[in-house]
């Protein structure tokens, strides 16, 4: 029997535990969410453009709630990643479940799931956003990883789990499958090409959500 005794994991422990393939942006799936395209409307750009620039010049400062309120919480709105009928947004949610006899247990800053009021039932989404590469608090990749464990734990219908973590101005996107996880290049937010991708690719996997991950 597993004992739920919270334990902070790495991604080399996550990865050796539970036998676990790493590989950079080759999986399929991965692939095809992150070639997407978009077309943004002027007040879209004007918003992505001012961010941009005032990211430019204060990013390096910011803290992780500046980033949040700053910058992120922009993207998510042009990205139209909001509730609905299919599924609704959670921030902040301490997700957990026992996989394989390990008792998982992470905070997601951001995930999208089908729920009920404040219970997040199937997730299909996790977003974690950190200033620093390694933060006293948590390794980004390595709590990603564990979310999407534990989704796949509580899902149990061998589709894959998207997500995204943020380093500064870089945003990684990441797919599992499996026991596979794919990581996309970094993408900076400070570039405006970089960053209108971004919005495609969050814009895109809406769009998956509702046309394959949804029963």
């Amino acid at each position: 029997m597993a004992t739920k005794k919270i334990r902070i994991w790495s991604e080399a422990e996550l990865v050796d535990t539970f036998g676990l393939t790493k590989t950079i942006a080759t999986a399929t799936t991965l692939k095809d969410w992150l070639d997407a395209k978009v077309v943004l409307n002027e007040v879209e750009m004007n918003v992505l453009t001012r961010i941009r620039e005032e990211a430019v010049e204060l990013i390096y400062s910011w803290n992780e709630e500046d980033l949040k309120m700053n910058f992120i919480a922009f993207v998510i709105d042009i990205a139209q990643l909001r509730s609905s009928k299919y599924a609704r947004t959670f921030y902040e949610k301490t997700v957990e479940a026992t996989v394989e006899g390990h008792f998982l247990k992470t905070k997601t800053d951001f995930m999208i799931a089908k729920g009920v009021l404040d219970m997040a039932k199937t997730p299909y989404f996790h977003f974690q956003e950190y200033k620093k590469d390694r933060d006293p608090n948590g390794d980004p990749i390595a709590q990603l990883v564990e979310a999407f464990l534990i989704a796949q734990e509580k899902n149990k219908n061998n589709k894959p789990i998207y997500g995204c973590y943020v380093i500064g101005r870089l945003w990684y996107f990441v797919i599992m499958e499996g026991k596979e996880y794919s990581v996309s290049k970094g993408y900076d937010c400070t570039d405006e090409g970089d960053l209108n991708q971004i919005i495609a690719i969050l814009r895109k996997f809406k769009v998956i959500l509702e046309t394959t991950l949804i029963d």
